[in-house]
Formats: C-alpha cells, structure tokens, sequence
C-alpha cells in the first residue's frame, strides 16, 4: 500500500516535533569537570522525555553501554572506568523508534507498514566533558564541615589567606550541594563541579578541602570531593525514616509544616533533600564532621550513628566503605547555655568501637574557647587524611591516634595505659598544664582525681613513662577514677605521634546533664 505524500509529510513534521522535544536531563553531578571513581563499575543515571533507548560512549575505552527508558523517563548504565587518568568525556545519545513515534503521530488511517523495519535514529545527545578518573570521597555533616575557606563573618579559617595564593590544581575538583530539607525523597541536587582555583575553594568546605588536598600529594592522582552538607544539622535529619524506627526518642511522624519549621534539625529531611540523590555515585568513602547539634541528646548518639552509617552503606551498596569523621572540638558551650559536650565527645569515641571500618579524628588542641567554629580546619582536614592514607590506602608511616585502654591502682597512684601508642604518648609541653588555685598551690589543669566518694579534685602530679600515665592526687588517698579533659572547654596536651588524645575517663558513672535548650541558630551562621 502506498503512502501519499501529504500523509508522509505530516507524518514527518510530528516526528520532527517530538525529536526536538526529546531531552536527555542528568543529575548535576553528571556533568563537566566531574571525577569518577578509578578501576570500578560506575552507574551513570538520568531522565530522556522521548523514551526509546539510551546509548553512553565513554572515550577511555570507546565502549558503548545502552539503557532502554523507563516507563517513568528513567535509565541508568554501568560501566566500567580505568585506573585513574583524564580528561576524558562521555557521549550520551537517546535514540528513538519511528514506529512507535509515527503510530502516536500519524491518523489512525495511515499505512505504516513500509517502516516497520527502520532502525532507531538519535533525537537528543549530550557530551560530559573534562572528566578525571581518580578517588572520589563524600563529605558531610554540620557547619564545621560546611565552613568555607573564607570563614564565617568575623570567624576565619587560620591560613586561609596563604592556602588561596597556591591552591590552584586542575586535578582537584570540588562541588558542594546547595541546601536543600524536604519530606520526600528527592531526585537532584543543586551544584557544579569546579576544579580547584581561589576562587573555587575559597567558596568551598575548608575542612574537606585540606582532606583532598593532603589525598592528592600523596597519592598523585585526581581527587573529587561532593560536599553536601548544612550548618546546625542533626545527625537524625541525614537518616532514612526507617533507620530512625529503633530510637523512640525521635520524632517518627514528619509533616511538610515539621520540615519549614525544623529545617537542617529535622529528621530525615537531609537524607531526603541533600543525600538521597548521590546514594550510588561510585566513590571511595566518606568524611563527616557534625555532633555539636546532638549534645543534648547525647546519651544515644554513638547508637544513632551506627545506624546511619550502616544505614548509609547498606543503600550505597558498595560494601563497607571507610567512614572517617572529626571528634568535636573543644568549645565553652555555656556561651549558648548548654554543657557537658564532653560526653558527647565520649559517644563519638564509643562510635568508633561499633561501626566496622571506621575511625575518629581527635582535634582536642583544635578547638576555640569563645568560638562553636574553630579555625584550625587545616588540622581537621589533615587528620582525616591521615586516617584515610594509614587505613584505606595502606600508606606506611603514618601516626595514629592512641586511645585510653585501661587503669590500674595502685596505692595513692593511677596507673593509665593507651592502645594504638607504639611511639609512646606525651604532654605537647613536656610537662602537664598546671594552674595556681585561690590558694596559691600548683595543680593539674586537665586532669582530676575521684576516691570512693565520687568526688573529683584536681591532680597535684602526673608524669609519662613509656605508653603509661602516672596521676597522683594528695587530697585523695585511694583513687578509683581519673578524668582527662573532662569537661566542656579545654586546651588538650596529652599527645602521641603528634596527635592529640581525646577526652576521657576511666570510670562509669551514670549522669545525665539536662541540657538547656536554646532558640540560638548558633550553629547555623549565614
């Protein structure tokens, strides 16, 4: 049967107008500049209005790897990328079925049968260019992970202003999610890649800046860091409803009006805006920085973040991936009206102990006394990087973190032993920091002394041998505890290998703190 002409031009102008239509929309993380993760099966997702088939070309291999569009506009491809190098590009191309487009065009009276054997012809395409394949590292968590190298107002990062003048590096590429809390889940983020200049990083989270910085000089290969994080968050608003099932003391029921109010504090509304859509990017691990939020409720946080680390990995499905994060810092909460962080501090370090394939950061000589932002994110930063260097890509020599083991007592003398303390530990000024009291008598600054009666004073003498602490207090004769930096602000001095100790104490007597709430958006600087 023949086709009239003015029946194949129609047919040509619909088909015409659905190709130009046709658009392949990707998440913003799939775009220039981008690193992919080396030597790994990456996923590559996205939306084509046109349905039909989708075909990715990646110019390392040349391979071509095809999708076919789902009924929802979806299609996603696996492929595999080589071992770190670039730049590369990446050619993507929806390809469309006559037939299908000239039966839904063309009047229900044409003959379509002279096409029915046509093959597939390109509507859309799209070119990813300048991609790197190297180590990709997701950074999350509160304010102290989302404060830029320029500082807060009036709260710079210490050495930012030299950091700028040499941080030039095509091969270090950053992009930071914009902020984004909603009740369900997402399905973009806003954001772009930028490839490390002034301008890029100072606009960029210090902290994870001086992680991929310190990753790039030693392993010489192209870093990518995905920063998604938002100031004062919560760690339940990064977890998924159903993680948050076994804390009763969260708030289980969430409503739109909960998340306009509650924002960064509410649950699940960060997983949902700012984690959920990168839940499969291919990436090497993860860094976070948050726990200042949750001091108020700290008596279940090394639980709650089990949970969504366990929770995190078990979505990712890319197996036990590291998870480093920062200890806080030390801070004078009773500036806002809270207090006891230390046991927070102490959840943190308990976390550390429960969740496979994971360590903690100790920046107890990084803190600020009058500042919840400190500047020392160099050091932040850095110590990721040692743990990441040390544990993820066995690099040798690098200094660990020694960690309180165990006590023993001995007449008027605790007898305090360290794991992870091959080099010995130290007070960074060869001696304790000491204080004069009201009575003029010297006494130890960070260490205090409880007998039988709970009571704690202030050591009058300590002193290091080997990997081993040595207290003495003379207003208590029989010790049974000694604590370490046991409170909210403090200037850390106990050290090992060049690194800090964190907080700790050797009993475990139960308190609970009743932390004063407060309307301060302390945490939350804009």
């Amino acid at each position: 049967m023949r086709i009239s002409s003015k029946k194949l031009l129609l047919t040509a102008t619909c088909l015409f107008a659905l190709a130009s239509r046709a658009e392949i929309r990707l998440p913003q993380f799939f775009s220039d500049n981008m690193v992919l993760q080396q030597d790994t099966q990456c996923r590559l997702w996205g939306w084509a209005d046109g349905g039909g088939v989708v075909t990715v070309v990646t110019s390392w291999d040349y391979k071509t790897y095809s999708a076919i569009v789902g009924s929802d506009g979806r299609f996603e491809v696996t492929f595999q990328t080589p071992v770190a190098g670039g730049p590369y590009d990446i050619t993507i191309k929806e390809q469309q079925s006559p037939i299908a487009h000239f039966s839904a065009a063309a009047p229900a009276e044409a003959d379509t049968t002279k096409v029915a054997d046509a093959d597939l012809y390109p509507t859309s395409s799209l070119l990813i260019e300048n991609i790197m394949v190297g180590e990709v590292w997701i950074c999350s968590g509160q304010s102290n992970m989302e404060m830029t190298m320029k500082g807060y107002k009036q709260q710079p990062v210490e050495g930012a202003t030299e950091e700028l003048l040499s941080c030039r590096d095509q091969q270090l590429r950053l992009f930071t999610a914009k902020r984004n809390a909603s009740l369900t889940p997402a399905s973009d983020l806003s954001g772009q890649w930028s490839e490390a200049s002034s301008g890029s990083v100072r606009e960029f989270s210090a902290t994870a800046y001086y992680f991929g910085r310190s990753l790039r000089k030693a392993l010489d290969v192209p870093v990518g860091l995905i920063v998604t994080s938002w100031g004062g968050s919560a760690c339940e608003a990064w977890m998924s409803p159903e993680w948050l099932q076994a804390f009763p003391e969260v708030q289980q029921t969430v409503t739109e009006d909960d998340v306009r109010k509650l924002q960064q504090r509410c649950p699940t509304a960060l997983y949902n805006g700012q984690l959920r859509p990168l839940i499969g990017y291919a990436m090497r691990g993860a860094i976070w920085y948050q726990g200042e939020d949750n001091i108020p409720r700290f008596n279940y946080y090394s639980l709650l973040m089990k949970s969504m680390v366990e929770g995190w990995r078990d979505e990712w499905k890319q197996g036990e991936f590291p998870f480093y994060y920062c200890q806080i810092a030390p801070y004078d909460y009773s500036l806002i009206g809270w207090k006891d962080s230390q046991y927070l501090r102490e959840q943190q370090m308990q976390a550390e102990t429960m969740i496979a394939n994971c360590r903690m950061a100790v920046l107890m000589d990084a803190g600020l006394r009058y500042g919840i932002h400190p500047r020392k994110k160099r050091q932040a930063g850095e110590r990721l990087a040692l743990l990441a260097l040390g544990n993820t890509y066995q690099m040798k020599g690098m200094p660990d973190f020694a960690v309180y083991k165990e006590t023993v007592f001995q007449n008027d003398t605790a007898v305090i032993s360290f794991d992870r303390s091959k080099e010995w530990i130290y007070f960074e000024n060869g001696d304790p920091l000491m204080l004069t009291t009201s009575a003029g008598k010297q006494v130890c600054r960070n260490l205090e002394v409880a007998g039988p009666d709970h009571v704690f004073h202030p050591a009058t003498k300590a002193w290091v041998s080997r990997n081993r602490l040595y207290v003495v207090c003379d207003a208590v004769s029989r010790p049974v505890s000694v604590r370490y930096a046991w409170r909210d602000w403090a200037e850390g001095d106990l050290m090992h290998d060049g690194l800090p100790v964190s907080s700790f104490r050797t009993d475990d007597w139960e308190y609970n703190p009743q932390a004063v709430s407060t309307d301060k958006d302390y945490n939350n600087p804009q």
